[in-house]
Order: structure tokens, then sequence, then C-alpha cells
């Protein structure tokens, strides 16, 4: 029993000898290094083979010297997508890819990435069709122009700041109006051309010549805007800050021009555009309104300045001042709205001695309110 026994196991174990290799020849193996554009290796980059036949992935990580290896991929042809880390890849910021890598059964299929090679390759042309290489040179040539532009347009607008900060505001007008001959598209140029002819209307002794003027900075503050808004995608992450910007120096040109309704209108889109600023933008809307002695809508404005920002001093202070212009007279004495002292003594706790804390002291004194060092609580004798 026992030499039957040794006998048929014998036979399992050369039957298994014999089985072919499928198991084994079923898969490929991939490996390789990526290094980054200075030629230095990328540690836990994420390597994606993807099967371009079935869509399935395999996510491979590099060790500390940038390599990585893999056995098991499927047979097939693969794009493999290169990412620095985990949180590019999750974010879809890719470093490089090849496309159509072919993985067979049993092979090892190196791919490497050195980015700073291929740059190198590419900067050559190396490898390019007639077709890309003359696509590059396209490209070259108007990186080339490109950068000739910015250089000139960059003169010009150095050139314009020294004559205004000068006061020469006439050949900054002139410079700025040269540069945007040279390229109309920018943005920045229409903005401080614009401001050149705001700034130099205020020093003009003809009225008609200050209006013209006026009129000139808000066409080109508009144009500044318009190039702006029509930017998709832009990549500069100050974008919102600029548009509030312009929409401000708009907003100032129109009152300026006695276009109070257009100022207030303006300046609502400068806190849209930048709602980090918007307690900024309400106070110029206040002061454009206590100019124009619109107290209601000024004292609104004000209000929205110490909603977006509670410790803005000044606010409480032009607040009460408008509120003093609600005042009335029962008999000899000035009765100023309910509030109108809370927002004087508010200041003076916010700056005891600010700009307007004399001021502030002198309209409390005038509607017989205390003089307070800690709002909502009196002094004690």
């Amino acid at each position: 029993m026992k030499k039957h026994f040794a006998i048929f196991l014998f036979a399992i174990l050369a039957l298994g000898l014999c089985v072919p290799p499928v198991f084994a020849q079923a898969s490929g193996t991939v490996s390789g290094v990526c290094k980054d554009a200075q030629g230095n290796v990328i540690a836990d980059a994420q390597v994606v083979w993807t099967n371009m036949d079935n869509g399935q992935k395999y996510a491979l990580k590099t060790n500390k010297k940038g390599e990585y290896f893999s056995l098991g991929l499927s047979p097939g042809k693969y794009l493999v997508t290169v990412y620095k880390n985990a949180d590019d890849m999750k974010a879809n910021k890719e470093l490089d890819h090849l496309k159509g890598v072919p993985v067979g059964m049993g092979d090892n299929t190196p791919v490497n990435f050195d980015l700073k090679k291929d740059q190198e390759a590419a900067a050559k042309g190396v490898g390019l069709s007639p077709e890309q290489m003359k696509q590059m040179q396209e490209q070259q040539a108007k990186q080339a122009k490109e950068t000739m532009t910015v250089k000139t347009l960059n003169e010009k607008l150095n050139q314009a700041k020294a004559a205004a900060d000068s006061g020469d505001f006439d050949t900054a007008i002139a410079d700025l109006t040269q540069a945007t001959q040279v390229d109309a598209t920018r943005d920045l140029l229409w903005f401080k051309l614009g401001d050149y002819y705001r700034l130099s209307a205020t020093k003009q002794t003809d009225p008609a010549e200050k209006q013209k003027r006026l009129a000139s900075a808000i066409d080109d503050y508009q144009k500044a805007i318009d190039i702006k808004k029509s930017v998709t995608n832009d990549k500069d992450p100050n974008a919102a800050k600029n548009l509030a910007a312009y929409y401000n120096n708009l907003a100032e040109a129109y009152a300026k021009s006695n276009k109070v309704d257009d100022a207030v209108k303006t300046y609502d889109l400068a806190a849209q555009a930048d709602p980090t600023n918007a307690a900024q933008y309400y106070f110029n809307t206040g002061a454009v309104l206590t100019n124009a002695g619109k107290v209601d809508e000024a004292l609104a404005a004000f209000d929205k300045v110490i909603a977006a920002d509670p410790n803005r001093a000044d606010a409480y202070y032009w607040k009460g001042v408008n509120m003093i212009g609600k005042a009335t007279l029962q008999g000899s004495k000035m009765v100023a709205p309910q509030g109108t002292a809370e927002a004087f003594q508010k200041y003076l706790e916010l700056q005891p001695t600010g700009t307007y804390a004399d001021p502030a002291k002198q309209m409390l004194t005038s509607i017989g309110a205390s003089v307070e060092t800690t709002y909502g609580k009196k002094k004690s004798k």
C-alpha cells in the first residue's frame, strides 16, 4: 500500500512539473527612475500605468532613489503618467506622460522620466517630426516676440511712473498712450493711463479741461476692466484684487465728475470683486455720500463698513458726524439721534489719541454727552 501511494504521489509531482508556466507568462514587469527638471531624483513620486484597452490602473510609488518596480501588469498598451506626489495625482497635476507603451507577457518594460533631458531634447527639436519642428519654431518665435513686447512695455511703464512721480503727468500720459499703441490688450496699461488722467485732472484750472481728463480716465479704467474680465482661467493670484482696484479708481473718477450714483454702484462692484477688502470700498462709498450731503445713504454705507470690520474706528466717527447732521434744536439744546454719542465713544475707545479724537470729544460736548474711555461703560468720577 505504501509503495503504491509513493508511486501515485510521484506521478502527481511529475505532472505538476510538466504544467506549462502559464501564470508566469500571463503578466509583465515594469520599472524605471524618475528625475525632475533639475536632474534630481523624485522620491515618493506616483507613476500611474493605465491600460488603454480596459482602463485598469496600476499606481506605483518611487523610493528614495526615485526608482519604481512592479510585477503583474496585464499585457497591452499603456498610458504612463508621472506625478510629483500623491496630492498632485489627486489634483491631476502631472509632470509628464508617455502614451502607447507596450507591455508583453514575461517582459520587463523600463520607462524612465528625466524631465531635464526631455526639456533639453525638446529645445533642440530632437525626435520631432517636420510638422512638430515647425510648430516648435513658431512657438519659439512667438515667445521671443512676447518677451520683446513685455520689455518695451515695462520700459514705458517705468518712464511714465518716473514722470508722474515728478509731477509731469502729461509726459506720463504720452508714454502710456504710446504703450497702448504697441499692445492695446494689456489691462495694466489702461489702468495706469486712467490713473494719470485722473491725477492730472485735479491740477487743471480750466473746468472744461478737468472734466475732459476725468472722462478720459473713466474710459481708460473701463477698458482695463473689460480686458480683465474677458480673461478666462486667469492664473494671476491677485486677479480679484486687481479688478477691485480698477473698480475703486473708476468710482473715484466718477465721484470727482460729480456722478455720485455711478460712483456708489462702482464701489459696490469693487466690494463684490474683493470681499476681503469690502470694508474699504464701503468706506469710500460713505465718504462720497457724505460729501454729497446724502446723510441717510452715508449712514447705511458706514453701517456696512462696521459690519465688515467692527474695529474700523473712522467708520464710527463719520457715522457720528452724519448723525450730528440730523440733530435738532430743542430750545437751546442740541438733540442728536439715538446712537450718536455711542458712535463717537466707540471711536474714542478704538483711537483715544487718533486723528479725530479732539473733534469727537467736541461733538460729544455739543450734544451734552460724556466722554467714555470704555464703550458702553461710563468712566467713574
